[in-house]
């Protein structure tokens, strides 16, 4: 269980990024964090793991205060943290297989790491995880060589190597076309119900949200003013969040298919 009580952030130029937010985030599946920019969004995601730090409030994560962490324990409390960022952060020159494999150096020691000689449990299960997010053999290719909905894939399969028992994820379609985003929204649904692990997903997208999403959380000017299942995503709460504003053609329509359970299947890598 994750839970945020009361957390601030406010920068030394004055600017309070957050201001108060409370959430309780206990179920697997996606939770889909929307807003305008500026809303706060990236600086949630980031104050969780502390590649920002918050200036007051907690975030704990099970029985574990993060916000009351030292360096060397917060070290540790990132591998229970699994994080895919909107540039991927992969190592350009490395291959796939190697990338996804240093979701695990937090578990093995500098000369395996160095050397690249990873237990034989965790090559089995990257493999595993490549072809579980449509990347089967793909595995030598450099990343480089990706697109940029086969780098997501990578980014996927690498923090889910850490065995998180939360994902952070940080616009993850924002840089893909409106298909590749779609199976990107669709992997990230699917394996966060199959392996149980919660999935706060900052997305500026509001069609993708609640096409995908189990959960909305909806930020303004740092603080939560939605939240709600997708279906609750009406004109008066999208107004609320964004401004005054024609909805109508945003909201997606109650009866329309629901892509998320219609094809359990990942799409073929783009």
């Amino acid at each position: 269980m994750l839970k945020i009580t009361d957390l601030v952030k406010e920068y030394p130029n004055g600017l309070r990024a957050l201001k108060g937010v409370t959430l309780t985030i206990a179920d697997p599946g996606v939770v889909a964090v929307i807003g305008p920019s500026g809303a706060g969004k990236s600086t949630l995601i980031r104050c969780i793991n502390r590649l920002v730090d918050p200036t007051s409030g907690r975030v704990v994560l099970d029985d574990m205060d993060v916000t009351a962490l030292g360096r060397r324990d917060l070290r540790k409390a990132r591998r229970r943290m699994g994080m895919i960022f909107q540039e991927y952060n992969l190592v350009e020159r490395l291959t796939v297989m190697e990338n996804v494999l240093s979701g695990r150096l937090g578990y093995v020691s500098f000369w395996q790491a160095w050397r690249r000689r990873y237990p034989p449990q965790d090559v089995a299960a990257a493999f595993d995880l490549l072809d579980r997010v449509g990347l089967d053999g793909r595995e030598n290719t450099r990343a480089d060589a990706l697109s940029g909905g086969q780098r997501q894939r990578v980014g996927i399969a690498r923090a889910l190597m850490q065995r998180p028992d939360l994902l952070l994820v940080d616009e993850p379609t924002a840089s893909l076309d409106p298909k590749t985003a779609r199976q990107i929204m669709r992997i990230l649904v699917e394996l966060a119900h199959e392996l149980g692990t919660p999935a706060l997903v900052n997305i500026h997208d509001v069609h993708l949200a609640q096409s995908f999403a189990d959960r909305v959380i909806g930020l303004c000017d740092g603080e939560v003013v939605f939240d709600g299942g997708p279906a609750d995503l009406t004109a008066e709460a999208l107004t609320a969040i964004y401004g005054e504003e024609d909805w109508s053609a945003t909201i997606r329509p109650a009866d329309e298919d629901d892509e998320n359970g219609e094809n359990a299947a990942v799409a073929e890598a783009v």
